[in-house]
């Protein structure tokens, strides 16, 4: 049986008989009582700081909360849903939609192609059912995965959703728990997996009662860049994060998860949570292709390592490294931590694509001379999530400008080539697919003095850049991440997709994705393992051969520069060329901005 057949630590559940069942940590509280539509109800106490209450006969849609002493009311820190927004009571929720597709458990990790999607910017109405109503036109060039941004209930009504602070609750202005499920179930119809980015590193600084109910759940000792740590050594902290990845697999039937920013979660329990949660979910869905990425500064791998070819733990990490040194080469940029990839920007691309990380314990000049990274050849190809853009990549920009209005159209065709045609998975950030130049900012939903904090923190984070440094711009025009119309011009714009420039980068992308699934997922799938191999060539060029253990060699060539360039040819005819087949001069030497690639 699915794991949400087991009733978890945290928050109410349906018991036996009908009733349901209250239970929250609160070892800050002498006593704590339970308003349920009006009604009050002293909770037991339950050992070990628990508290719980029986309650039979309880309408599904109740509402409720917590009631302390001195009268204050709050929201279970594990609501499934909310009545309004995070201040505001929990709901009782039934977990009764009948689920259409029910014989789908997923898709094989190889034939992974991420789309990546924020709910609220995603369409004009910004919900889970105008999102569904999409999925025709994403299947259409044929993607085989959704990760969608955070969902988890924050504050306020707009963000990006990595503030969350009730963790079970999906965000109320995004739509009902059932409607995230339809649109679930909707995707799996086009058999499209859907992944949830989750939290587990901090909690958001609005409405975040757990250090009233529970001071220890947090770590007094350490901070993370966005708030208190998080103290894994107490059992009710891990059985609430353990839980609730296990509740978004079972519960809504996501594919996979991706943690945020693991090297800000510092476990010294054995196993540490992050194996921990990754063998519980192994051990409760069995038959599921249950895919789990991670995002990690470090650029470790003992998460990530394969018995008979199949994850143990984590499936892959997003790899960083390769957007950086692909960014400096689209746009030549060189500040902030694009200083660690401005030098032999096209020998370490190659890194990247042979090796997976280009930091492999050297000298991070970003980090004043510290070292970062593990040896990563070792992992399989696709343990790496390779992106020329994404959320964070986009956002975390001073005016949040994509690559199609920061790169040479022909040099993004290129790039976009190469992210599609390595044996690396591919992601991709929503309106990628047709060359989308409307801004992603970061944005909030703050008020009052946190408002101010938000905003002017953004700005002196961008102070020190010379575009403001040196008077070509003004930090005041920096987008204030609390104003509406931030939000708003974000939104995508769904005319572009038909536009005549929108319908060409579309049919580019499912070229490359009818490609890639006809070459390289066998490959992948063959469960051989493979080696890649740089050739030296010119600057600005690369060559590289990825050897599979199964006698095939694929071959990928590029001159990423102005002019041309001496490049081994590969073995065979390519299968792929860009721009279509004039990649070779009469010598032999790639035209400017090409790229080729073959099998053999």
């Amino acid at each position: 049986m699915d794991r949400q057949d087991i009733p978890f630590a945290w928050g109410p559940c349906k018991m036996p008989g009908g009733s349901v069942r209250f239970r929250i940590w609160a070892p800050g509280l002498d006593a704590l009582r339970l308003d349920v539509d009006g009604q009050c109800y002293r909770m037991d106490r339950a050992g070990d700081g628990w508290f719980e209450k029986l309650i039979a006969d309880l309408p599904v849609g109740s509402p409720y909360c917590f009631v302390l002493d001195d009268g204050r009311n709050m929201p279970d820190p594990a609501s499934r849903r909310q009545e309004t927004d995070v201040h505001g009571r929990s709901i009782v929720c039934s977990g009764s939609y009948e689920w259409r597709h029910t014989e789908w458990v997923g898709r094989p990790w190889e034939e992974t192609v991420i789309y990546e999607l924020h709910v609220g910017t995603f369409t004009d109405e910004g919900t889970f059912e105008a999102a569904m109503a999409k999925l025709p036109l994403l299947a259409e060039i044929g993607i085989t995965a959704i990760e969608i941004m955070p969902v988890a209930q924050f504050g306020g009504n707009r963000g990006w959703g990595y503030d969350g602070t009730l963790l079970y609750a999906p965000h109320t202005a995004y739509g009902k728990p059932d409607d995230l499920k339809a649109f679930i179930d909707a995707a799996h119809g086009h058999e499209i997996m859907v992944f949830l980015d989750v939290v587990y590193n901090h909690f958001g600084p609005d409405g975040n009662y757990l250090p009233v109910f529970a001071p220890d759940f947090f770590d007094k000792s350490r901070d993370t860049p966005w708030g208190p740590a998080i103290n894994f050594a107490k059992k009710p902290v891990r059985h609430y994060f353990i839980d609730n990845a296990l509740y978004w697999l079972g519960e809504f039937r996501f594919d996979g998860l991706r943690f945020d920013a693991i090297d800000h979660i510092v476990d010294t329990t054995d196993p540490e949570i992050l194996v921990e949660v990754a063998q519980q979910i192994r051990c409760q869905f069995p038959h599921r292709h249950i895919h789990l990425t991670t995002e990690d500064n470090r650029n470790i791998t003992r998460l990530h390592h394969r018995e008979g070819g199949k994850a143990v733990l984590h499936t892959a990490e997003w790899n960083d490294d390769f957007h950086s040194v692909a960014h400096v080469i689209a746009t030549g940029e060189t500040e902030g931590h694009f200083s660690d990839f401005k030098d032999q920007r096209w020998d370490k691309l190659a890194t990247a694509l042979t090796e997976g990380f280009v930091y492999q314990g050297q000298p991070s000049q970003y980090l004043s001379g510290k070292r970062r990274g593990e040896p990563s050849s070792a992992l399989p190809f696709s343990a790496f999530v390779d992106f020329l853009q994404n959320h964070d990549q986009i956002g975390n920009r001073a005016f949040g400008e994509r690559l199609a209005v920061l790169a040479e159209d022909r040099l993004l065709h290129t790039l976009t080539a190469i992210l599609f045609l390595s044996p690396h998975i591919p992601l991709f950030f929503m309106g990628q697919d047709w060359g989308e130049t409307r801004p992603f900012c970061f944005f909030t939903d703050f008020h009052g003095t946190l408002a101010d904090l938000v905003r002017d923190g953004r700005r002196r984070e961008f102070s020190s850049f010379s575009a403001f440094s040196e008077g070509n711009c003004d930090i005041e025009n920096v987008p204030d991440p609390n104003d509406e119309n931030t939000f708003a011009m974000c939104k995508l714009d769904w005319a572009k997709p038909s536009s005549p420039e929108g319908r060409d980068w579309r049919a580019y992308f499912h070229r490359l994705i009818a490609l890639r699934r006809r070459y390289l997922v066998p490959l992948l799938a063959s469960g051989g393992a493979g080696v890649g191999r740089r050739i030296q060539v010119e600057q600005a060029a690369i060559a590289i051969d990825w050897s599979f253990d199964v006698n095939r060699t694929l071959s990928l060539r590029a001159n990423l520069g102005a002019s041309a360039a001496n490049v081994v040819k590969a073995p065979c005819q390519p299968f792929f060329a860009y721009p279509h087949t004039d990649t070779r001069a009469e010598q032999g030497m790639m035209v400017p901005v090409s790229v080729e690639v073959a099998l053999t």
